[in-house]
């Protein structure tokens, strides 16, 4: 009988130490497995176009959700004032005085410029960590096949727009699967840029049904993305997913424009005078409304998906725009959506609105939910935020202009940054950069007419966020400062040159 007892209290505590045994190496597996990361890059979204950034008349429920759940950041910054050069910024980590695209510019006859074989890029530095990786959307960085495609850039799997100007349209007649263009039910395909036809009625909304296609490039897009989460679930992903929404043109189909019609907003049609803009639109307030909740949808989808197939808390949402509010006001009506009220200047410049725009982060038990922050980061921080949270700090590439945030998005203190830099040949050629309180800007230093292209006006944006008073004068010694770290950071590019500070 004690025997009998014996056995039984020793194989009970042999139960117990095997039980717990096998709870740490369970838990220890857990902490090996690397997070996956979804990274959505909007187009053309304004700082102010969200629910959760103080937006009243457009619906982001999906977004606004994000925001509740994860950390709002108050003042990020896009790489650029425009498309391509500021996605270069996130994918190499260098900020536009270092980075190899810093301009549009297309490559006949479809891409843009592409960025060297010899760049590291973030999708090649996740794959290196065993990521698989996708992009899904409009890529910008390299014509088809050439050195900068996204299939010889580090990414696996790529599905959408190769080339900007393709992407005007919401409803082409193909997009491009990895090296090969698949077709859409779009024959003929709407154009990005077309007027009424001679002699129809801008009054009559059946005039602007020839801008309405079959098969909406984006739901095709959306749908691709959903599967490379499932085909991926069971292994660490980097999902990026640059949405062609909200830029222009003015497509969307009429189930999401119904809600909008019933506004009284007064909506008056943009008929594309001169041959100037995009294609035309009945209702351009409510359409342009109708494709950032589309956009919501499609992000919705997204988180989801990832909740059902039980990945959310092993997942870095991240969520932002490559850079400001159009300026074609005839087609997006940024004064009455307020689209990045109080801040001035939008898409083009590096005036606040131009370049502030939304960043969402949510990583649930890891980032604070409900939770916002100030900390000045723009998009070269995130090849080594990214690779600091994964823990593969040691990873980090040497001759990057970002700095991790991971302490930030933990909740902990972290030292102000240095300084933020910007440049921009275009529009006039621009220079800006920010240290703490204080943002210096430069304008028109291509511009002819200008007699003195290297004045800097200077901003104090702890008290000035909409960049009205300029005191420079009274702050001489800050200048001269800030014109230093300009100097210092600009360097000389054969293909994007500035030629007064070259």
């Amino acid at each position: 009988m004690r025997i009998s007892q014996l056995n039984r209290s020793y194989l009970a505590k042999l139960s117990l130490i095997l039980f717990s045994l096998a709870c740490t190496i369970k838990i220890s597996a857990a902490k090996l497995v690397k997070p996956n990361v979804v990274f959505i890059m909007a187009d053309d979204l304004g700082y102010a176009e969200l629910g959760s950034y103080g937006q009243k008349k457009i619906k982001t429920p999906n977004l606004d959700r994000l925001a509740k759940q994860g950390m709002r950041f108050m003042r990020n910054y896009s790489g650029n004032a425009v498309c391509a050069p500021s996605r270069c910024v996130l994918m190499t980590g260098k900020h536009p005085g270092h980075a190899f695209v810093r301009n549009n510019g297309e490559i006949k006859p479809e891409g843009q410029r592409p960025i060297p074989k010899d760049e590291i890029t973030i999708a090649e530095l996740l794959r290196n960590q065993g990521y698989s990786t996708g992009a899904f959307g409009k890529w910008g960085l390299g014509f088809p096949g050439s050195v900068g495609d996204p299939i010889h850039q580090g990414f696996d799997r790529f599905y959408g727009y190769n080339c900007q100007r393709h992407a005007h349209s919401y409803y082409p007649n193909y997009l491009w699967s990895n090296l090969k263009r698949v077709a859409l039910d779009n024959e003929p395909p709407v154009p990005g840029h077309a007027s009424l036809p001679k002699g129809a009625d801008p009054s009559d909304p059946h005039s602007y049904d020839i801008f309405k296609g079959k098969d909406y490039a984006p739901d095709r897009i959306n749908e691709q993305a959903l599967k490379f989460i499932s085909d991926n679930k069971d292994k660490p992903f980097f999902l990026y997913y640059p949405t062609v929404i909200p830029h222009v043109a003015l497509h969307v189909p009429d189930e999401e424009l119904k809600p909008y019609l019933d506004q009284e907003w007064n909506d008056p049609p943009f008929v594309r005078a001169n041959g100037y803009g995009y294609t035309p639109h009945f209702t351009p307030r409510a359409a342009y409304a109708a494709m950032i909740s589309r956009m919501d949808r499609y992000i919705g989808r997204i988180l989801n998906l990832i909740d059902e197939l039980g990945l959310a808390q092993n997942t870095i949402i991240v969520f932002t725009s490559d850079n400001g509010t159009t300026h074609l006001k005839a087609e997006v009506d940024y004064n009455f959506f307020e689209s990045v009220k109080p801040l001035r200047g939008l898409k083009g410049s590096l005036y606040e609105g131009g370049i502030r725009v939304p960043l969402i982060v949510r990583w649930p038990g890891r980032v604070p939910a409900g939770t916002t922050s100030e900390y000045v980061t723009g998009l070269e921080d995130w090849i080594p935020t990214l690779l600091d949270l994964i823990g593969e700090k040691k990873s980090i590439p040497a001759g990057l202009d970002g700095l991790s945030i991971a302490n930030i998005l933990y909740g902990r203190n972290q030292k102000p940054r240095e300084f933020l830099y910007r440049e921009f040949s275009g529009y006039g050629g621009q220079q800006a950069v920010w240290s703490g309180r204080w943002k210096a800007i430069r304008k028109d230093i291509l511009r002819k007419k200008n007699k003195q292209p290297l004045k800097i006006h200077l901003y104090d944006l702890n008290t000035d966020i909409s960049e009205s008073n300029d005191i420079a004068a009274k702050n001489p010694k800050v200048v001269v400062q800030l014109r230093k770290l300009m100097d210092r950071e600009h360097t000389p590019s054969e293909f994007y040159p500035i030629k007064p500070l070259d």
